[in-house]
């Protein structure tokens, strides 16, 4: 089932809300693990606000 475009802008506005909280948990981690961690966990992210953006320009 296709999302609908209301559902996609709060699926976008959750994952740019996500995306500080994860850049300020990577600044108060130490270590190159927990850093590594936080950057694949950002990436995953911003990979994941891509596609919603993507899939609500189709919308469109």
């Amino acid at each position: 089932m296709a999302a609908t475009l209301e559902e996609l802008d709060e699926r976008i506005a959750l994952a740019r809300a996500n995306l500080p909280e994860l850049a300020e948990q990577a600044a108060a981690f130490s270590g190159a693990a927990s850093e590594a961690l936080s950057q694949e966990r950002i990436a995953e992210q911003e990979a994941a606000l891509a596609a919603l953006l993507k899939e609500r320009e189709a919308l469109l």
